[in-house]
């Protein structure tokens, strides 16, 4: 099933990818209530990383915030894994994101920016959210950036 929201994706020239198998004992997402939250979407595209290392130092923030996007791009096929339809969006509640960062890398905010611009692009109002950008050390298969987020659906 496919609706208004995944029109504008193709409007914007991306494609819904199949959802990220886990990488260990979780579920992509799960809903309680109203409520869809995502486990941390790595930068996946084909199942694999395309992109490995720490932004502000193998990788660029411009790259960094591009693999942001993918990680959005991919929290979208989880939420609709288990809410069916991507229309049932109510809105983006919260978004954290996390950057394995360089010791002196201090941009994280305009990193996960990439997360929330994407969805500001694909759900309009509805995209607009909380948010927490983090520096970490390390992420799963040294990944540069991973996000996560909440939102909340309509009745079914």
């Amino acid at each position: 099933m496919s609706g208004a929201v995944e029109a504008r994706l193709a409007e914007l020239g991306l494609t819904l990818p199949a959802v990220v198998p886990p990488l260990a004992s979780y579920q992509p997402a799960v809903q309680s209530g109203v409520y869809v939250y995502t486990a941390g979407q790595l930068p996946m595209v084909d199942g694999k990383l395309a992109v490995t290392g720490k932004v502000g130092g193998e990788v660029t923030p411009e790259e960094a915030k591009e693999l942001a996007r993918t990680c959005a791009l991919n929290g979208l096929a989880a939420v609709k894994s288990v809410a069916g339809d991507l229309d049932r969006i109510a809105r983006v509640v919260k978004v954290v994101g996390f950057v394995a960062s360089a010791p002196d890398f201090t941009g994280q905010p305009g990193v996960i920016n990439g997360a929330s611009e994407l969805l500001g692009e694909v759900l309009g109002d509805k995209g607009v959210h909380a948010r927490s950008a983090v520096g970490v050390a390390v992420l799963p298969l040294d990944a540069p950036v991973e996000v996560e987020f909440q939102v909340e659906l309509t009745e079914a």
